[in-house]
């Protein structure tokens, strides 16, 4: 197979709690770091909760940060964040905090130090978006929206 691809950043972080833990990668190939809560938190079915972790990030220009949810915890107990994935803008230096949805049939506690979600660092590039007087070119897909290319 191919060699190795993978691009590497510095993205600095803070602790604004003392028991805050820093984003770790479960394994060397992983694309998302976990991200930790510093609360005891009860999601009944049906209930969101913002979780805190504790921690601000520093990215560079041209760079967000998605948080997404955890595999795991969304087979295993429907739970997973709400607004997937969120966003994190390089200019934002307040805590990242994970909103959490229980979709679940079953009270679901969340401790201080439990993995919550996934930090995924990524490019971002910016349109410049531009008025046309003039119809936009056809497709074969045409204005055809919600299920119009099939299930």
């Amino acid at each position: 197979m191919g060699g190795n691809t993978k691009s590497i950043i510095n993205v600095g972080y803070k602790r604004l709690r003392p028991d805050a833990q820093m984003p770790l990668y479960a394994t060397a190939e992983a694309a998302g770091a976990d991200l930790f809560a510093v609360e005891d938190v009860t999601l009944t079915p049906g209930k969101r909760a913002l979780v805190s972790t504790g921690i601000s990030i520093e990215l560079d220009p041209g760079f967000e940060a998605q948080i997404r949810p955890r595999s795991g915890l969304a087979f295993k107990h429907g739970v997973t964040v709400l607004n997937a994935p969120g966003t994190i803008d390089s200019d934002y230096r307040g805590e990242l905090k994970v909103l959490l949805i229980n979709h679940g049939d079953t009270i679901f506690g969340i401790r201080a130090g439990d993995r919550v979600a996934q930090l995924v660092i990524a490019p971002v590039t910016t349109a410049h978006f531009f008025h046309v007087d003039e119809d936009l070119s056809t497709t074969d897909r045409g204005e055809g929206g919600f299920g119009s290319t099939g299930a």
